[in-house]
C-alpha cells in the first residue's frame, strides 16, 4: 500500500475512535473528500486494521466509530501541529487573553506527556526549529477582558442549563444585579456575553470587563433550540446590534486586488466590475463600527448604500476633522 494510501486509512480511523455516535457512509465521504464507494472501500480497509471497528443502527442508516480509540502509537503528534498549537497559545497572551493561552499551553503538555519518549526525542529538532522561526505581529487595538473566575461562571451555566447572576457595571444603570440565561461568549477585540434577561425578548451583549460577583444561580434557563451563536454572530459587522441594513460598497480599482482578498463579512458577495472596481455586498448591523473600519481604506471605498452607513461615514469624519482643525495645541509648549 502507498504511503499516502496508508495516511488517509489512518485519517479515517482518526474520525472514527474521535466520534461518539459514529459516521455514516456519507458523513465520512465528505469528510474525506471522496466518494461514498471509496469510503465504504476504506471503511472496510479500516476494519481489518481495527477490528473493534463497530456498527450502531441508525434508522435508516448505519453509523460505524471506533468506541475504545487509538492507542497512542498512531496518535503521535507532529511538530508542525505542536507549532501551531503553541502559536495560538502565544497568540491568545498577545491578546491578553490568558485563561485560554492557559487552557492551550495545558493542552500541550497533556499531549506531549502521552507522547512516547522517542517521538518526542524524533519532534524536539524540528519544533525547536518551528518555534524560533514564527511568531506572532500583535496589532494596535484594546486587550479584552478575560478572567478565569467569570469566564468559567459562564461555562459552568451554559453547560449545566442553568441562570447566572451578576452585578453589572454598564448600561443605563450601573450597579444593578441581573439574572440572565446565558446563550453563549464571542470573543473579539472586546468580549461579550451573550445573554437574555426575558428570553422571548431576545439576547443582549454583556462586557465582561462589567460583570462582577458572578454565580451561577439553581435554577433551569436554557437557550431556545433555534438559537445560533454563529448566525447571531454573523448579523453584526462587529459586535454592536441594531438595525440589519443591506450594504453595498464600491472598492476602486486602486484597491481592488485587495478588497477580492478581504473579508469584510461572513456573508459578502464580491463582484468585479468592467472599470476594474469591485462591488461589496453583505447585510449586518454595526453601522458606526462599520464605519470605523472604512476609514482604514481612505479614498478607495465608496458607500453605495445604506443611506445611513454613508451618513455615519461623514458624521465621524466631521468628528475627527474637528479633533484636529480646533486651533487648540495640547502638545505645544
Amino acid at each position: 500500500m502507498r504511503h499516502e494510501k496508508a495516511g488517509r486509512l489512518l485519517d479515517l480511523a482518526r474520525l472514527l475512535a474521535s466520534t461518539a455516535e459514529g459516521l455514516t457512509l456519507d458523513e465520512m465521504a465528505e469528510r474525506l473528500g471522496v466518494g461514498r464507494r471509496t469510503a465504504e472501500r476504506m471503511r472496510d480497509a479500516v476494519r481489518e486494521v481495527f477490528p473493534q471497528l463497530e456498527e450502531v443502527d441508525d434508522p435508516p442508516t448505519r453509523r460505524f466509530r471506533i468506541p475504545s480509540g487509538l492507542d497512542g502509537l498512531f496518535q503521535a503528534p507532529t511538530a508542525d501541529e505542536l507549532a501551531a498549537l503553541r502559536g495560538a497559545a502565544e497568540m491568545f497572551s498577545a491578546q491578553g487573553a490568558q485563561t485560554r493561552a492557559g487552557a492551550l499551553l495545558s493542552l500541550e503538555q497533556k499531549v506531549l506527556s502521552a507522547t512516547r519518549a522517542a517521538a518526542r526525542r524524533r519532534l524536539a529538532p524540528d519544533l525547536e526549529a518551528l518555534l524560533q522561526a514564527e511568531t506572532i505581529a500583535v496589532q494596535a487595538g484594546p486587550r479584552p477582558f478575560e478572567d478565569e473566575t467569570v469566564l468559567s461562571a459562564v461555562r459552568e451555566a451554559v453547560k449545566s442549563l442553568s441562570a447566572l447572576r451578576f452585578r453589572y457595571e454598564g448600561g443605563s444603570t450601573p450597579g444593578r444585579v441581573r439574572e440572565v440565561t446565558p446563550f453563549g461568549v464571542l470573543f473579539g477585540r472586546s468580549n461579550y456575553l451573550v445573554a437574555a434577561e426575558d428570553v422571548q425578548a431576545g439576547p443582549r451583549n454583556w462586557r465582561l470587563d462589567r460583570i462582577h460577583d458572578v454565580e451561577v444561580v439553581d435554577r433551569p434557563a436554557a437557550r431556545p433550540e433555534a438559537f445560533s451563536l454563529q448566525d447571531y454572530a454573523d448579523e453584526s459587522f462587529g459586535i454592536y446590534h441594531d438595525e440589519v441594513q443591506d450594504v453595498v460598497l464600491r472598492i476602486t480599482q486602486a484597491g481592488a486586488d485587495e478588497a477580492v482578498r478581504w473579508r469584510f463579512h461572513a456573508n459578502q458577495s464580491v463582484e468585479p466590475q468592467a472599470d476594474g472596481s469591485v462591488l461589496v455586498r453583505f447585510r449586518a448591523s454595526g453601522m458606526l463600527e462599520l464605519a470605523w473600519h472604512l476609514f482604514t481604506w481612505g479614498d478607495k471605498v465608496q458607500v453605495l448604500a445604506p443611506p445611513i452607513l454613508r451618513e455615519t461615514l461623514l458624521e465621524q469624519i466631521v468628528l475627527a476633522g474637528r479633533a484636529h482643525t480646533s486651533g487648540s495645541d495640547a502638545g505645544g509648549a
